[in-house]
């Protein structure tokens, strides 16, 4: 179940080459398109239905997406999450600190290579396997207010304000996983949130992902999964993010906007006209990109540690 309490399909559309009946296919499955799709069921299944009372006319065909890591919030929100979870003892601070610089060497790099996406694919959110998804709803709200809810950017956060009071909706549209995602969207009074969906089956968690993680092309795949349900015309649309990594996101939609934008989204938005919004203080947004290098994708490896720390216990 999602925090909403809808439950999210599983195994439909699954990254092993499954159809909606769980049939073996012989079309090869693109995760990211499998990732975004769950997540904007997800979305749906958990947002509010329409206020009533809402003083401003809703726009129904208006809406924006922000992405979180980095744009709403200060840092990464999966690291955070990771960090969370290593003080609960899901794995520990070693095995943690060795998969930052790991994820450091990888992001400086700059370099992305197949083995290292399926891994990451493959990995990410294994450790909840067969823990309840209550369970990690309730951690969830645990570390927004430990770690989190201080760290959400003011300006960021007017701006989605801006959205609401013009009667849109606003999405959130991040990788970290979508119990999480729901809940700081709900903390932040917006409508709701993508993220990446973990399969389960009767509330406990497989250790698979629907897809993959929401990243890059996942991204764009859920924010027009979610237009097209939605009835949302994505030409009225904005979407905000600070990374390169987002701009099939950020090319989807009427409106892009860079926040906080790190050096290849900034030229970009030069060449394109996008606006460019920054709420950062030159040292601030020299700290803050060195912990989204050490965090933008933190779970996948912090999870791996997390398993292979927990499968050590068990032996």
């Amino acid at each position: 179940m999602t925090p909403g309490g809808a439950a999210v399909p599983t195994r439909q559309g699954s990254a092993d080459g499954a159809d909606h009946n769980g049939m073996r296919t012989s079309e090869p499955i693109d995760s990211a398109k499998v990732a975004g799709r769950a997540s904007a069921r997800a979305a749906v299944a958990a947002a509010p239905g329409p206020d009533g009372s809402l003083a401003t006319p809703p726009d129904l065909t208006a809406a924006a997406f922000f992405d979180v890591d980095n744009t709403m919030m200060m840092g990464a929100s999966l690291f955070h999450f990771a960090r969370g979870l290593a003080a609960r003892k899901f794995f520990n601070a070693t095995d943690l600190a060795g998969f930052a610089w790991q994820q450091m060497k990888f992001r400086l790099g700059g370099r992305e290579n197949a083995e290292d996406i399926q891994a990451s694919r493959e990995m990410a959110l294994s450790f909840v396997a067969g823990r309840k998804v209550a369970e990690l709803v309730e951690l969830s709200e645990e570390i927004y207010d430990e770690l989190m809810a201080d760290r959400i950017w003011a300006g960021t956060r007017a701006l989605a304000q801006m959205h609401l009071d013009a009667g849109q909706r606003v999405w959130l549209v991040t990788a970290t996983p979508v119990e999480l995602a729901q809940i700081i969207a709900r903390r932040l009074g917006l409508t709701g949130a993508l993220g990446t969906v973990s399969e389960h089956t009767d509330g406990t968690y497989t250790g698979r992902l629907m897809g993959e993680m929401l990243h890059g092309r996942a991204k764009a795949h859920a924010v027009r999964a979610l237009a097209a349900s939605e009835g949302l015309d994505l030409r009225r649309c904005t979407a905000y993010s600070d990374s390169a990594n987002d701009i099939p996101m950020l090319s989807s939609v009427g409106t892009a906007v860079a926040v906080n934008p790190d050096q290849r989204l900034r030229d970009i938005a030069r060449a394109r006209n996008w606006e460019v919004r920054d709420f950062r203080t030159g040292r601030k947004a020299a700290r803050i990109g060195f912990n989204s290098a050490l965090g933008a994708s933190a779970v996948a490896g912090a999870v791996a540690a997390g398993m292979a720390y927990r499968r050590r216990d068990r032996s």
